[in-house]
């Protein structure tokens, strides 16, 4: 019983953020919408006693009409207000409750958390009760009225039999119908917590669904003839969901279901066998007779499914208690530190750091490097010496295991990670592509058309954006109207402005991940000749796999199995001849032969 409260309790304190108001009106018209029916049962059992006065011409109907004939009206002015305050306090609700997840997931958790699997899991219920693709936590709360007009035409008909036959029957109708009604709540609630167990394979399904339906994989499902494979898996996927669901389905509500409509049946036995000896015995009058049989019924179906409130509350209950347990997951592993974080004056020092990802493997064991303020330093390396995880690192995407990354002595982790990220303009390897228009996707709800032009001319891309139909307004995805697909190539000119965007707005430290591998070998050199330039002075860092594209950086760090191997400038690293100058001939005759090719 503790957790049902507690789940209830959580319910009911989401109905403050839809304001007090519209909650205050949607308990009064829920109070009224249950209590109507009450009103109507009197008005009828009054007009049934007084027809044979009437006929007799000895009363008038007037005011029974009347009051029945009001609480009809009521009754069906009511339904559809309750309905539409619901779906009110539902979307207030819910407006509320997306907050508090984006809060959660790009403000309070580190990247390490968003990636484990249980989190994942609690992290796509959220969503897809969001979505509304399953009963959301507002429409759960926003429910929570429409128990209660439920309730009062409970509480309305018991007192109405205790009134008119006895409160010993009263208080039977009573237990009967929450006998029923708690049993019945509690075989959805048993179901509702066999179907959590199932939300690995509610993950699946939905990605399953999304590729299927979606345009990502649309070309190679075409041209490698996928279809035969993707619906037979989207029916595997289906059916691993659905078979358990079923199966929970007529284990925990089929069995239970017969029992209480049993207890049903045998209190609505008593209750109107009390009904039948008390008019038998002439206790009832004609006007206490329709009073008792109508009230009688009430609590009789109580018991039943409330389309209204049950699915809603239930699973509603529990999309709010998986935005609750990832708010508590996330912030169980929030970044500790809450010192503001200085821009770099001095050096960027990694020392003796260790990382290994999750469940993965170690990346660096003992990795000591520095990174001046102020000046361009290149990390290259070949794939998997560890490039990206330094960027991660350094951006406190993640935390080193062992070690420190330090900025002029202060330990990353003892300063506040999001101060230090306003410090940061990143480029990372796989950065978004935003369905935004081109001035949009440069700066991102700041600066101005003219700012965004400045850092589109600082990357190479002004003459795109000039190229589009209608400049920094065209969207950059042709599903929308006027909007126009880039290429590779040219999306990463958009990435760069931007970043060098940020560091107009006052970034200090700008980091690019690989910001060439989609631009040709002639843009690359251009690239990196304009950017060194306009960089001058910024504390920069640039990882690459190209050795001979970094030659114009300040210092040049050679990355090799989670380690430095060599470091220096382009000529000091190339008259040591190490693996440096090797790799830097390797690839300087390839890249020769690229440009010998382009031209």
């Amino acid at each position: 019983m503790r957790p049902r409260l507690r789940r209830w309790l959580d319910l009911a304190r989401l109905l403050r953020g839809a304001g007090p108001l519209p909650v205050t009106v949607a308990l009064l018209v829920s109070a009224a919408f249950g209590l109507a029916p009450i009103v109507f049962m009197v008005g009828m059992a009054v007009l049934l006693s007084r027809v044979p006065a009437v006929a007799r011409g000895e009363a008038a109907l007037g005011a029974a009409v009347g009051l029945t004939l009001a609480a009809l009206v009521a009754q069906q002015l009511l339904g559809p207000l309750q309905f539409a305050l619901a779906e009110l306090l539902a979307r207030r609700i819910d407006g509320h409750c997306v907050q508090r997840a984006l809060r959660a997931a790009y403000t309070d958790a580190p990247v390490a958390a968003l990636e484990r699997p249980g989190t994942l899991d609690l992290l796509t219920d959220v969503r897809t009760a969001i979505d509304r693709a399953s009963p959301s936590p507002g429409q759960a709360a926003a429910a929570l009225p429409a128990l209660l007009a439920r309730y009062a035409g409970l509480a309305g008909a018991v007192v109405l039999i205790a009134v008119v036959l006895s409160p010993l029957a009263g208080l039977v109708v009573a237990a009967t119908a929450l006998v029923i009604r708690f049993g019945q709540r509690g075989s959805l609630g048993r179901f509702a917590a066999a179907w959590d167990a199932l939300s690995p394979q509610r993950r699946r399904l939905a990605y399953t669904r999304t590729l299927t339906t979606g345009t990502a994989a649309a070309k190679e499902i075409r041209v490698l003839g996928l279809l035969g494979f993707l619906t037979a898996r989207l029916d595997t996927e289906h059916r691993g969901y659905l078979d358990p669901i079923w199966t929970m389905r007529r284990r925990l509500l089929l069995r239970p279901f017969l029992g209480f409509a049993l207890a049903g049946l045998v209190g609505a036995t008593l209750a109107l066998a009390a009904v039948a000896q008390a008019t038998a015995s002439g206790e009832l009058d004609l006007l206490g007779y329709a009073v008792a049989v109508q009230a009688v019924l009430v609590p009789i179906r109580f018991g039943v499914y409330f389309p209204e409130a049950d699915v809603q509350t239930q699973f509603g209950g529990r999309a709010l208690a998986a935005l609750m347990n990832f708010e508590h997951a996330v912030r169980g592993a929030a970044l500790p530190g809450t010192a503001p974080a200085p821009a770099p004056q001095h050096e960027i020092r990694f020392t003796q750091v260790g990382f290994a990802y999750p469940g993965g493997r170690r990346v660096f064991t003992d990795l000591d490097l520095a990174i001046p303020a102020g000046r361009c330093t290149a990390i290259v390396g070949l794939n998997g010496s560890g490039k990206t995880t330094l960027v991660k690192l350094l951006t406190r995407c993640y935390d080193p295991d062992r070690g420190a990354v330090t900025v002029d002595g202060h330990d990353l982790r003892d300063l506040d990670a999001r101060s230090w990220q306003q410090q940061l303009a990143v480029v990372f390897q796989d950065f978004n592509r935003y369905e935004l228009s081109a001035g949009e996707n440069i700066g991102l709800g700041t600066g101005t058309p003219a700012a965004w032009r400045a850092a589109a001319a600082r990357a190479g891309a002004l003459d795109l954006l000039d190229d589009l139909p209608a400049g920094l307004d065209t969207p950059l995805h042709a599903r929308y109207t006027g909007g126009r697909d880039l290429s590779g190539g040219q999306w990463q000119r958009v990435a760069l402005a931007r970043a060098l965007h940020a560091v107009d707005r006052g970034a200090r430290l700008l980091v690019l991940d690989e910001p060439t591998a989609a631009l040709d070998v002639r843009a690359e050199v251009e690239f990196f000749d304009r950017f060194l330039t306009q960089t001058e002075g910024l504390t920069s860092v640039i990882i690459s796999h190209r050795f001979s594209t970094v030659r114009r950086a300040d210092q040049i760090l050679v990355l090799s199995d989670g380690h430095v191997v060599e470091h220096g400038d382009h000529d000091t690293l190339i008259a040591a001849g190490g693996h440096y100058a090797e790799m830097f001939a390797l690839q300087a005759s390839r890249f020769r032969d690229d440009l010998a090719a382009a031209a």
